[in-house]
């Protein structure tokens, strides 16, 4: 069952111990901006998908987060979340992953649902019907280019 929230409410994410963003809600609206990102628009036709993926993942976190907590400078200070701050902390690597795993697989879970059947109460294929008709004999083996058998 897809469960709607209809709050649309910004939630916190914990990252790391002691790192935590608060980011809106993953929306259609959102996703479309982060698509049409200059950042992510301008990534070379050649990139890898890995480099798109990074350049998708920054773009979208410069839009979602709203606060954080646990983050500062060098000197240990608490700064407030700027373009550059939040790219600098999606350079690192668990933090990225973090937030591709808290947040954005959240949004894709959905995508996967609709792909999805829905399970019969004994097993995926429980109610399901045979559609294929049985062979009347063995398929001969196909012979091989090199022997002419």
């Amino acid at each position: 069952m897809l469960t709607l929230d209809l709050t649309n409410a910004p939630r916190w994410h914990d990252l790391a111990p002691g790192v935590r963003l608060q980011l809106r809600p993953l929306t259609t609206a959102l996703m479309v901006a982060t698509r049409s990102d200059p950042a992510v628009e301008t990534v070379p036709e050649a990139a890898s998908d890995e480099e798109r993926a990074v350049a998708f993942a920054k773009a979208l976190a410069r839009r979602a987060v709203l606060a954080w907590e646990g983050i500062g400078d060098a000197d240990g200070k608490p700064i407030d979340p700027s373009p550059e701050a939040v790219e600098a902390l999606l350079d690192i690597w668990p933090i990225f992953e973090a937030f591709q795993l808290t947040y954005v697989s959240k949004g894709l879970l959905l995508e996967q649902e609709k792909n999805a059947s829905a399970l019969s109460p004994s097993g995926p294929s429980a109610g399901a019907s045979v559609t294929a008709k049985p062979v009347k004999r063995r398929a001969k083996t196909a012979q091989s280019a090199r022997t002419g058998r």
